[in-house]
């Protein structure tokens, strides 16, 4: 048993010698051969290496050949230039100094003809001096012969001379001045009519007239009981808050209010269309909103008067201008709108100056504001003239904003062409055919009046002229006059009617007294 086991360890040990060593040989063979394909590359590395070096070292010396030749060739070529060049240069250079050579010899040749010359002259000069005093000493024996001859002395001939060549000229002058100045009139005449012509021409615009009614239509036939109310009370109410006349039409579903004042009429119409839109008509409602359009009214003016100088390009004005600018929108002149006619003369007076070489700017201004005093006759009463002037003082206007407010109406001279042009112009808007009514300015006059009358009594709160001047409605504060007071009060109020103002037919006054007591439960 053990020399079995003996046996198979060492068949087990000559086993794996036999194989170590056949391994071993067979790694050696292979790193020789291993090395000696790399050996071979590597010599065949090296050999195409110095191939390439010594084709590239033949190329090399090939192209430091050609490049020797071309520095060679660019280095003859160089100086056969520059010799060209220094040959022309002193080419050009012999030629500059023949010329200059030719020009030194004119010069010489001009200076020494002009020293000729001057010798000349200075001969010449002094014949002429000898001339002179010849002819001198000769006049002088003439004059001393004439004198003995007339017996006048040298001074009085003299004087004698010029006082009738002075006649002489003076009457030629005024002929010459009479002459020149028909011309200019006439010419100045003319270039008027052209310029006036022109400006009218560039501005086209129909002129307004200022209706007394005003005009709301319905939605339908219902409206009319609710605007008339129970018993008449929101109608009532109506006429009694706004101050105008109510006319309904039934077939045509419409409601005519009538006044003659412009603003207190606008404000009825926008409360009675804002009510129709509503559908809510009462007393209490109808006050309401009422108050709440004449609050907007102030608004609405600003806005306009804004619009206006935002149009005519002008500077900015002070609030209390503006408000008075948008107030003439709901002024009249014998029919005419006030703001208009203002917008129109400030336009034509603009286009007038421009022709005329002024300041356009200024003229506008002057225009737009030369009737600015009319927006304070209904609330104070006198002449628009010196009220405007008076409230474009208070505010610094431009001098000949006040020159045009005054000579528009003939209170001053006209002193620039702004003002010149403003005048024109507001001729121009006042004058057109049917752009004013004589009969519309007395009427409104009247209506005035009778407002004005009843509104200086104490205690009177409103006044409303209406029915065309033939009633008087006052209202009367409760706390001021009480129910015995009343009735007094109309009667005085008709009496400084009937002694104040001439007016056709008769005038009621009816004096209003109400109170009203509010309180909310909560």
């Amino acid at each position: 048993m053990t020399n079995i086991f003996l046996n198979t360890l060492s068949l087990c040990v000559l086993t794996g010698a036999s194989v170590f060593w056949l391994t071993r040989r067979f790694l050696g063979t292979q790193r020789q051969s291993i090395l000696k394909q790399a050996k071979a590359k590597a010599d065949m590395l090296l050999y195409q290496a110095q191939v390439l070096y010594q084709t590239k070292e033949v190329e090399s010396q090939t192209l430091i050949q050609q490049l020797q030749q071309e520095y060679a060739r660019q280095v003859q070529e160089n100086a056969q230039d520059y010799q060209n060049k220094l040959d022309a240069l002193k080419s050009y250079e012999n030629q500059q100094k023949k010329q200059w050579n030719l020009q030194n010899q004119q010069l010489n040749q001009t200076k020494q003809e002009l020293q000729a010359f001057q010798q000349e002259l200075q001969r010449e000069k002094y014949t002429q001096e000898q001339i002179s005093q010849e002819c001198a000493k000769l006049k002088q024996e003439a004059l001393n012969a004439l004198m003995e001859c007339a017996g006048y002395t040298k001074e009085e001939a003299q004087e004698i001379v010029l006082r009738r060549l002075e006649e002489d000229l003076i009457l030629q002058k005024s002929a010459l001045i009479r002459r020149y100045e028909k011309q200019a009139k006439k010419e100045a005449k003319e270039r008027a009519h052209f310029i006036i012509a022109q400006a009218t021409a560039r501005f086209a615009s129909s002129f307004a007239m200022e209706n007394l009614t005003s005009v709301v239509a319905l939605p339908d036939s219902d409206f009319i009981g609710r605007i008339i109310g129970k018993e008449g009370k929101n109608i009532d109410t109506f006429k009694r808050i706004s101050g105008v006349e109510v006319i309904i039409d039934e077939d045509s579903k419409t409601i005519t209010l009538s006044c003659f004042n412009l603003y207190r009429r606008e404000i009825a119409t926008r409360t009675l269309e804002q009510l129709i839109q509503d559908g809510r008509i009462q007393p209490a409602r109808i006050e309401m909103v009422y108050k709440r359009v004449e609050a907007g009214m102030e608004e609405a003016i600003l806005q306009e008067a804004e619009e206006v100088i935002l149009d005519l390009k002008l500077d900015s004005m002070p609030e209390e201008l503006k408000h008075l600018l948008g107030r003439m929108r709901y002024r009249t002149s014998y029919g005419q709108n006030a703001l208009i006619h203002s917008i129109e003369v400030a336009i034509l007076a603009g286009t007038i100056t421009e022709q005329l070489g002024g300041d356009c700017k200024l003229a506008r201004r002057a225009g737009i504001l030369h009737d600015i005093g009319k927006a304070l006759t209904p609330e104070h009463g006198g002449d628009h003239v010196e009220l405007g002037a008076e409230v474009c003082r208070r505010h610094n206007e431009h001098p000949v904003v006040l020159n045009a407010i005054f000579a528009h109406h003939d209170r001053e001279e006209i002193k620039s062409i702004e003002c010149a042009a403003v005048c024109a112009a507001d001729a121009l808007s006042a004058s057109r055919p049917g752009a004013r009514r004589k009969e519309s300015e007395n009427f409104l006059n009247r209506m005035q009046d009778l407002e004005r009358i009843a509104s200086q009594k104490s205690g009177v709160e409103k006044v409303f002229a209406m029915d065309a001047g033939r009633e008087v409605r006052v209202i009367v504060c409760p706390e001021t006059i009480n129910d015995a007071k009343i009735p007094l009060l109309a009667r005085d109020i008709a009496k400084e009617i009937q002694n104040n103002l001439q007016y056709p037919g008769e005038v009621v006054v009816h004096v209003i007294r109400e109170r009203h007591a509010k309180a909310v439960a909560r």
